[in-house]
């Protein structure tokens, strides 16, 4: 799943699908691709189980499917505490620092 989101176009395919079921046409004309580029894009995400697709007479409407996402995310949570207290780590030491730039303070 991770290598079928690494690509910035597919990315973009799933925020617009994010707002609701497009079809091929609409996502090619809103990321600015060909309709042959972006049925391929379309196909590995399928493949890696992020969208659906639905037949409505001769259009085929597409939708992100959201499990696929929910277990990245829980997958990512461990990862997400580890930057948040790198980050926290970080702005106290760049805190520290200003603070013996400044030197004793003079009241």
């Amino acid at each position: 799943m991770i290598e079928a989101i690494a690509e910035p176009n597919r990315r973009r395919i799933l925020d617009l699908l994010r707002e609701g079921e497009r079809p091929v046409g609409e996502l090619a004309t809103r990321i600015g691709l060909s309709q042959p580029a972006v049925s391929k894009h379309l196909r590995v995400l399928r493949a890696a189980g992020l969208v659906d697709v639905t037949a409505h007479a001769q259009r085929r409407l597409y939708r992100v499917r959201a499990e696929p996402l929910a277990e990245l995310d829980a997958w990512l949570a461990p990862y997400r505490r580890l930057w948040g207290q790198s980050l926290d780590r970080l702005e106290q030491h760049l805190a520290q620092d200003e603070h013996e730039r400044e030197g004793p303070s003079r009241d």
